[in-house]
């Protein structure tokens, strides 16, 4: 009885969502195309992170080698588009990581995804209101602020002080959302804005091969004392000098920064039934937007580095206060006011994914049906605007980069989820009875195939069979704890260069079963259907992705990992006490 008992809750946990159910999607005609699908990934990724956090690597945490840090986030995110943009063309509605796992690796799965999903969204939203009321109070050089704390910090308690303007601005919003969402003619302004961004940062790389010096990449100690920081003979917390002065662990974590800066894409996925042939358009869109952005990025930290000193840069300083350091005061001005407007936009973009995927799970009974009430007419989520409100609140008092760590671990699990969908689905085979070509096959292996070593290496079928199916999903399994005990192991990495002789055997013995199994994946059939775009060097690429995101995940800070903890501590309450008992059954 117990054993029946816990075999129906394992099958509830990896229950997959069957594509033919109605899944929940905004109608708005199909309307986009390839063009605005690109103008919507670059306008919600180039998004508040620039403007301030691109200073703060550069200074605190990899010096010139910030240039690296974003080549690294760059194929980070370029290999979590790969596999999003296969999804996109494969499943001919409007997604995002919460469906892909849904209908690949099950409920459970699927509600952690969705869970995280919500989390990293409410963060970027309260990191865009931060970000813009620190360029607004920049701008009148800290007036707003001090004139706020001066005037209540006597009546109030201190954190309520430094954070009524952002409590104030979170209202605003909350208003313009409650009567905004009239998509098309916003879009025009969204798009006309993403032009404005585009232009502005390509105003700033050419400043900086304008006005940059070659010698701000290999400094030294004497510079930093020429300057006169301090009248010592090292740079101490500045670092060593030179191209990295804060060597391999500073790019490793200005590199999980950077990473937040390329988070956005994922949007795109949003809009295939708005999108007049999303099997083309999507992918086009992820990828060709992905590129753009990876280019201003790289760019800028190129920029940035030339025209000013990396210790120069002084703590929470914004993009266009480069432009202060080298003269151009009113190119600082300008870009100010151009950033300011810009970032306006980007918030409609994160209200919009938010009510999307909150009303998804409501809808497939892992979240409280309340909060899938919209307002007739506007699409405006009442309850989950209210609720988004109250956490957004308690985050304005976190750190800056504590909020974008948190943002980038949801992203980061999410992205290693789709590229683990990726890796089942392209093994697994058809559905005979006509079911749509994303959903997985369930059934039993048939009796006349057998499990062999010889199975293993040398499949007997071409094509793929449940055996090579169940094969390859086991074997994947394997491969994403393996990675994920690989990275643990590499974030010992001074252990590793000192020639300890235990952990050098544990990377060695670990990567040798990551290889042997990774063989066996790539001996099995995969699934012929063509599609538009795959995901090209299955396996490798899909593994190669799932290792990136673990790694820098692995760069978070202990509070990042406790703040994340009791998230899902939360999530899992909901899920065990009201999800698992009104989901989808099989």
């Amino acid at each position: 009885m117990l054993y029946e008992a816990l075999c129906r809750f394992g099958r509830k946990l990896v229950h997959k969502r069957p594509l033919d159910q109605e899944i929940y999607e905004f109608q708005f005609g199909k309307c986009m195309s390839t063009l605005d699908l690109v103008a919507l990934g670059v306008g919600r990724t180039v998004g508040a992170g620039i403007y301030i956090l691109a200073g703060d690597v550069a200074r605190d945490k990899a010096g010139p080698a910030t240039v690296i840090c974003f080549l690294v986030a760059g194929v980070t995110s370029v290999l979590a588009g790969l596999c999003y943009a296969e999804f996109g063309a494969r499943v001919p509605h409007s997604g995002s990581a919460y469906l892909y796992t849904y209908i690949t690796i099950g409920e459970v799965w699927a509600f952690i995804t969705g869970w995280n999903l919500i989390l990293s969204l409410v963060a970027d939203a309260v990191i865009v209101i931060q970000t813009w009321t620190l360029i607004f109070d920049n701008l009148y050089r800290n007036w707003i602020s001090q004139t706020l704390h001066e005037s209540i910090s006597q009546h109030v308690p201190q954190v309520f002080a430094d954070n009524v303007g952002f409590l104030a601005v979170i209202l605003v919003f909350l208003l313009i959302e409650f009567n905004n969402m009239k998509i098309r003619p916003f879009f025009i302004v969204f798009k006309v804005f993403t032009l404005v961004k585009v232009l502005v940062l390509s105003f700033v790389i050419i400043s900086g091969f304008m006005k940059g010096d070659l010698h701000n990449w290999k400094l030294t100690e004497e510079d930093h004392i020429k300057a006169g920081l301090n009248d010592t003979s090292s740079l101490g917390l500045l670092g060593s000098g030179g191209f990295v002065p804060f060597g391999f662990q500073g790019i490793l974590h200005g590199s999980a920064t950077c990473f937040y800066l390329l988070i956005g894409f994922s949007i795109i996925v949003t809009r295939v039934k708005e999108t007049q042939n999303h099997k083309r358009s999507i992918p086009m869109g992820i990828v060709i937007s992905l590129l753009i952005c990876f280019l201003l990025y790289f760019g800028v930290s190129v920029a940035l580095t030339l025209m000013v000193p990396y210790y120069k840069l002084r703590p929470g300083s914004t993009l266009p206060e480069v432009f202060l350091h080298i003269g151009w005061a009113p190119a600082y001005y300008a870009v100010t006011i151009a950033f300011i407007c810009s970032i306006s936009v980007i918030f409609w973009g994160i209200m919009y994914f938010i009510h999307r995927v909150i009303r998804m799970m409501a809808n497939d009974g892992l979240l409280y049906p309340v909060l899938a009430r919209i307002r007739t007419g506007t699409y405006a989520p009442i309850i989950a605007n209210v609720i988004f409100g109250i956490i957004a609140a308690i985050m304005l008092f976190f750190r800056l980069t504590d909020l974008v760590n948190l943002r980038s671990v949801g992203a980061l699990l999410a992205y290693s989820l789709v590229a683990f969908s990726v890796l089942i689905l392209r093994y697994q085979p058809e559905k005979k009875n006509g079911g749509n070509e994303a959903q997985v096959q369930e059934e039993d292996r048939p009796a006349a195939e057998k499990l062999a070593l010889q199975t293993l290496f040398f499949p007997g079928s071409p094509t793929p069979t449940p055996l090579s199916g169940h094969i390859a999903s086991v074997c994947s399994s394997l491969l994403a704890l393996l990675l994920t005990l690989l990275c643990l192991v590499l974030a010992r990495w001074p252990s590793l260069l000192s020639g300890d002789p235990v952990w050098i055997t544990v990377v060695v013995l670990l990567l040798v079963l990551i290889i042997g199994i990774t063989g066996i994946i790539w001996r099995q059939p995969q699934s012929p259907p063509p599609l538009h775009f795959q995901v090209p060097a299955l396996p490798l690429l899909p593994l190669l992705s799932i290792f990136l995101n673990v790694y820098l995940m692995m760069q978070m800070i202990a509070g990042t990992w406790s703040l994340f903890g009791v998230w899902m501590l939360i999530g899992f309450a909901i899920y065990f006490s009201y999800g698992i008992q009104h989901s989808l059954t099989p």
